[in-house]
């Protein structure tokens, strides 16, 4: 029988010791044998407001010591059935955004070729499109699930055309995307004007504002997602800011009215069965939130989204 990785016990060594990993998983050094790699990518330079995000990935690490390995709503047991590893944090360069999307892509182009899904811990929301640049390249332009209060689909800040709220008309322009499967849930707040959804919506993207969705279930609409998607490959793309400040005050850009964590958790737990090739969350700033609420919910997302990956199981 093959023996996978295990999170560390706590009833084998105290939840406040041990390796600042996610979950007190191993730490790889390498890829051999890895089904799954976890990362941090700890960048917060391709934000336009409150930076922190930087941090995000240590203290997701930290809040996650308290989670345990099974499942007990959804009967999900990852790590019985792939071998996943913390793999560390990428080396960006902190002072040259265009550099650090360079390097995230080309470690991306490395970890896709050995056949690793990859799962990222930010950092911004930059993060993700040298991050389908790779996903395009192994996979051919990929669906997107994309839950955030923005839909980042400016076609510059500042006079840059690769930020944080660029991400995706950049991934439209390139090629990357099934553009009329790439779905958009969680959209709120002010914006410049009656039409900023409008172009994206042309495109084929698919919009799930807020407000429609407050006081309901999110298991319904993510079941259609998954059946509108199919087998395709898939990304999925968290932006922590998707949630109601309430819930998760440590982020960069908060907006009210948002998704409650038990809708993220029933929206996760409902794309079971797609065919999903690597996940990010993103844009946790601890320095907003000092009691560690946010990462917490964070960590715990992260473990959901490892409940639904495809396992060697499914395959068979």
């Amino acid at each position: 029988m093959t023996e996978y990785n295990q999170p560390i016990s706590g009833n084998d060594l105290a939840r406040f010791s041990g390796p600042n990993t996610f979950m007190r998983l191993p730490q790889a050094a390498s890829l051999d044998g890895v089904d799954v790699a976890i990362m941090g990518i700890p960048m917060d330079i391709g934000t336009s407001w409150r930076s922190g995000t930087r941090f995000g990935p240590k203290q997701i690490r930290a809040e996650s010591a308290m989670i345990r390995p099974y499942n007990m709503t959804t009967g999900a047991a990852p790590f019985d059935t792939m071998n996943i590893a913390d793999i560390g944090d990428l080396a960006i360069n902190t002072f040259s955004l265009q550099d650090s999307l360079r390097i995230i892509k080309d470690s991306y182009d490395a970890i896709l070729a050995t056949g690793v899904v990859p799962v990222a811990m930010g950092g911004d929301h930059s993060i993700t499109l040298p991050i389908l640049r790779a996903m395009a390249k192994k996979h051919g332009p990929v669906a997107v699930i994309h839950v955030d209060a923005h839909a980042d689909v400016n076609d510059e800040m500042f006079g840059e055309k690769e930020t944080h709220g660029t991400v995706f008309r950049r991934a439209q322009e390139e090629g990357l995307l099934i553009s009329d499967k790439v779905y958009q849930i969680g959209l709120r707040g002010t914006g410049y004007g009656p039409d900023d959804f409008k172009e994206p919506q042309g495109w084929g993207f698919q919009h799930f504002l807020a407000s429609e969705l407050w006081n309901r279930s999110l298991s319904g609409m993510a079941a259609e997602i998954r059946r509108d998607i199919g087998g395709r490959p898939t990304y999925l793309s968290y932006d922590i800011d998707s949630l109601d400040p309430a819930f998760a005050p440590g982020t960069g850009t908060p907006e009210i009215g948002g998704l409650t964590v038990m809708q993220g958790l029933e929206l996760i737990r409902a794309l079971k069965g797609v065919n999903l090739v690597g996940c990010d969350l993103v844009e946790v700033s601890p320095p907003y939130d000092q009691a560690g609420t946010t990462a917490l919910v964070a960590a715990n997302l992260l473990y959901e989204m490892l409940c639904i990956l495809p396992s060697k199981s499914d395959a068979e």
